[in-house]
């Protein structure tokens, strides 16, 4: 089993193709090409941490979608999320807040970036959504959004990778 994390799917949402210029003709077109690279890298015995804004303004149920897409899914709720989309039994768990552990790192999840989390000070690393690229990572804390990440859930070695290639972490403690 392996486990991958994503965010701002924005299932069915035709506004987020101009606003985040994303490039596809419409929304179902948008979703067709989110649910392939989903399927392209995810198995069905992996986990997907989707860190929320899931689906928006979709006139298709979120079970349409959900029931397509491979793995054992866990929503960290977004701000466009709506209680169908968190209420749904196809979600193997639905919740504000996670935090995990992955291979020997603490994993904290919020659909937020944020300053300061538990034991950032020890090594820690946040994952987001939410910002759909527009704020800086840095070692520790980083976007999984499909913007930031060829429109496809990332794996903990991706994200390992790309943290190294940031920053240091400023200040925080």
């Amino acid at each position: 089993m392996r486990t991958f994390f994503t965010a701002d799917t924005h299932f069915g949402h035709m506004g987020i193709i101009s606003s985040c210029k994303r490039p596809f003709a419409n929304a179902d077109a948008m979703d067709e090409a989110l649910i392939a690279q989903w399927n392209a890298v995810v198995g069905s015995g992996d986990e997907v941490w989707h860190l929320g804004d899931f689906a928006f303004r979709s006139a298709k149920a979120p079970d349409a979608y959900l029931s397509r897409l491979r793995g054992r899914k866990h929503l960290i709720w977004g701000n466009h999320d709506a209680p169908q989309v968190r209420e749904s039994a196809l979600w193997a768990s639905s919740q504000q807040m996670a935090e995990i552990g992955l291979n020997g790192h603490r994993i904290i999840m919020l659909h937020y970036a944020m300053r300061s989390w538990p034991k950032s000070h020890h090594g820690s690393i946040h994952l987001y959504g939410h910002s759909h690229g527009n704020l800086p990572s840095d070692r520790q804390s980083l976007d999984v959004g499909v913007d930031c990440w060829a429109f496809r859930p990332v794996s903990l070695g991706e994200i390992k990778i790309r943290l190294a290639e940031l920053p240091e972490r400023g200040g925080v403690s």
